[in-house]
């Protein structure tokens, strides 16, 4: 995937959280813009199993070389999954921030929350209006 990608299939925050949703199930990772500022990142702390996360709350921080940022959930709901790997090699989501570093899924409660999302060209566009020097 090219620097700067934003997969048309997925959704978008504008905390910079892109969403793959199957069914009730929501997997979320955060996106090339945000683990570029970020830039390297060096500790995970992943969510609790089960743990009770509502649209918008802080659901788990991440770590690197420069900072240290929040991800939110894009929906209400309880963490379903956890990416376990990423305890041994946080540098995944630098590497694959839409594959192998994504960072936990929501089971989606209640089912079909209408949430404000972006698309992908939606996000390109606030990305662009947001740090006009990238």
């Amino acid at each position: 995937m090219t620097e700067g990608a934003v997969p048309p299939e997925l959704r978008y925050t504008r905390s910079h959280e892109w969403i793959r949703i199957v069914g009730d199930e929501a997997t979320v990772g955060i996106t090339d813009h945000a683990q570029q500022e970020l830039t390297d990142v060096v500790f995970v702390d992943l969510p609790k199993l089960g743990a009770t996360v509502t649209a918008d709350g802080s659901v788990m921080v991440i770590e690197s070389v420069k900072t240290v940022a929040d991800v939110y959930a894009p929906f209400g709901g309880s963490v379903s999954a956890v990416n376990d790997s990423l305890k041994a090699h946080p540098e995944l989501v630098n590497r694959a921030p839409y594959g192998d570093g994504w960072l936990f899924r929501i089971r989606v409660q209640p089912p079909g929350q209408d949430v404000a999302t972006l698309s992908a060209d939606e996000y390109r566009k606030f990305v662009a209006v947001a740090s006009p020097g990238h």
